[in-house]
This record gives structure tokens, sequence and C-alpha cells, in this order.
């Protein structure tokens, strides 16, 4: 499927949550809130999210991962209907930061750098509406500053000859989670599936940042 679904197409879904573990399989943090008032929420779309957690959880600074779908219309999606494309919903990576000591310039760095957002429906190999590359942000802060970095990347995309941004920045509409065997998948298996790649072409925000082992 490489075309969203309108919502008289999309599937009807479920009022249930998906149930998830209650902790972060590699740093025992809470996959679920509320949380402290201090740490923020960002969410990001950059193909298959085993790989794209994996991104995310090693940064120093960054409390909580999960992964999940948004995008999309159907309420509480399981995976097998996110991938026939009858939902609306991309794979996301949920990221619980402190702003103290990660910033949001430096997750959209590891964001444009983690993967080609130039692809349209697909990630590498993997071609479908869930594997679209996407941000939702929380705030009116967070939305100026994706599209800020968007405009900066493809600055540098357009010196290396290289295509047009397709990643859609929108205001977070829902976060579902996924199922629990997503969750931190790559931790889980080490030897796993990860079809991620990047342009090779650096995005110029944000600053270098440390990252823990995994």
């Amino acid at each position: 499927m490489l075309s969203l679904p309108t919502r008289s197409e999309a599937l009807a879904g479920r009022d249930t949550p998906m149930p998830v573990p209650k902790h972060h399989f590699v740093n025992g943090a809470p996959l679920r809130g509320p949380f402290a008032d201090h740490l923020q929420q960002a969410v990001f779309a950059l193909g298959c999210f085993w790989g794209a957690e994996r991104c995310f959880w090693q940064i120093d600074g960054v409390y909580s991962t999960s992964v999940g779908y948004s995008g999309g219309i159907t309420p509480n999606p399981n995976y097998q209907e996110v991938c026939s494309g009858d939902t609306g919903h991309t794979e996301v990576v949920q990221v619980i930061f402190d702003p103290a000591k990660v910033s949001y310039k430096q997750l959209l760095k590891v964001f444009w750098e983690g993967h080609d957002p130039t692809q349209g429906m697909r990630q590498g190999n993997d071609i479908g509406t869930q594997y679209r590359s996407a941000i939702y942000t929380i705030n009116d802060a967070q939305q100026a500053e994706a599209r800020t970095s968007l405009a900066a990347y493809q600055g540098e995309l357009n010196k290396a000859n290289l295509g047009t941004i397709t990643t859609e920045i929108l205001p977070l509409d829902t976060f579902f989670f996924a199922e629990d065997y997503h969750q931190q998948y790559l931790a889980k298996n080490p030897g796993g599936y990860c079809g991620l790649g990047g342009t090779g072409v650096t995005c110029p925000i944000g600053l270098d940042l440390d990252k823990k082992s995994a």
C-alpha cells in the first residue's frame, strides 16, 4: 500500500490500548507516563522502528523510548493492521528526554542523519506507508524547530545533489504503543534486522552527542 486511506476506508480499530511492559528493557525506565514535569516528549518516524528506537535510547539525556504508531486514523491498531496500509499510521519512536541534557534540536539532528528522508513511502528495502518519514510535534516550539531543521538539511542535500525531503511534519494526534515484542527489539534480539541507512550528509544543527553503549 503506497497511498493513505481515507477515514471511510480505514480499519475500525478498537478501544482497548495495547498492553506493554512497565519498564524499558535497556535502562529500566517506565514506558508509560505520567513522567516527571522536567521531561519532554518527541515523536519521530524514520523507517522500521526497531533500529530507529536504538538510535535514540543510546543518547545521553534520553530517559525512555518506546515504539508505536502515529499519524493515522485507526485507534489502537496492531502491527498486522498497520502493515496492511489500512490504518494510515507510520511506525514511530516516542522519545522522553531531559532538555537540560539533550536538546530537541540535537534529537532532530539524529533523526535527519539516521535515515534517508527523501524516499516517500519507503525506507531502503522497506516499502509501505508505515515506513514514511515523519516528525510529530508536541507544541509550536517543536513545530518551528522541526521546520527550520528541514530547511537546513534540504540545503545540504541540495549541495550533494540528492532528492527532496518528503518528511511530514504535523502536530501529534495520538501515540499508540506497539506490541510488547517490538519494544527495544534490537536489545532483546542483538542480531535482529535493522534496515536504517542515512544519506551520509551531515545535518548542520545541534551538537555532537556522547552516546551510551546499547
